[in-house]
């Protein structure tokens, strides 16, 4: 078996090392050796997108997404957009950024070259506290999930004041969707303390498989 190449290491300013590796045709993102994204199994990336857009019947034209990952569900969201709409990314690591710009852009097809997107480098909790009413589609994917944050500072965001932030800064009618890899029922439970309507969806890792799963929190606010 091929072993894996590191092609770049980073290391942010609290000391989390960031190493981008790659085995094959298999590119993988680990931060402080746990691994925290590849391009292996991404279809659940693409219907975070996909599904997001079709419950506001593709009508998004304000979209931010946190995280930027390799840039799959950024690709998949301007695939469906409409030509006016502006996806603004928020993504705290520069790194990634560059590697999306670099050694990762043809995973992808260099979404972030399209100009409806706009990038922020910074903390999506901060943004979003800047942002009220500014979206009519949220996507955040900037961890493994509600269960398991790679940094302590994110867990707040999926608690009851960071839930809250997020509901402000959605416009009337709109839809925040969260990705996750577990199903989690401390997450639900906080969820279901909160003024709309959440749904979660189990998407397989493989198409036509169910003994792996990611997950699709999808809430939505009264218009």
């Amino acid at each position: 078996m091929t072993s894996w190449e590191t092609l770049a290491r980073a290391r942010t300013a609290s000391g989390d090392e960031i190493v981008l590796r790659q085995r094959g045709e298999i590119y993988e993102i680990r931060y402080n050796g746990i691994a925290l994204m590849s391009n292996l199994n991404h279809q659940s990336e693409i219907q975070l997108a996909l599904r997001s857009m079709r419950r506001l019947d593709f009508r998004a034209r304000r979209v931010l997404i946190g995280g930027l990952g390799l840039g799959y569900s950024l690709r998949a969201l301007l695939d469906l957009a409409a030509p006016d709409t502006e996806v603004t990314v928020c993504e705290i690591i520069p790194e990634v950024v560059a590697w999306n710009r670099g050694p990762l852009a043809h995973l992808a097809g260099s979404p972030l070259d399209d100009p409806r997107s706009r990038l922020v480098i910074g903390d999506v909790q901060e943004h979003l506290a800047l942002s009220r009413g500014c979206y009519d589609l949220i996507l955040l994917d900037t961890d493994n999930g509600p269960d398991l944050v790679v940094r302590p500072e994110n867990e707040d965001l999926y608690r009851d004041g960071g839930i809250a932030e997020v509901a402000d800064a959605l416009a009337s009618g709109g839809l925040a969707a969260f990705w996750s890899a577990t199903a989690s029922t401390r997450f639900e439970s906080t969820l279901a303390r909160q003024a709309w309507n959440w749904t979660r969806e189990d998407i397989p890792l493989v198409p036509g498989r169910v003994d792996a799963m990611h997950h699709i929190y999808s809430c939505a606010l009264p218009s």
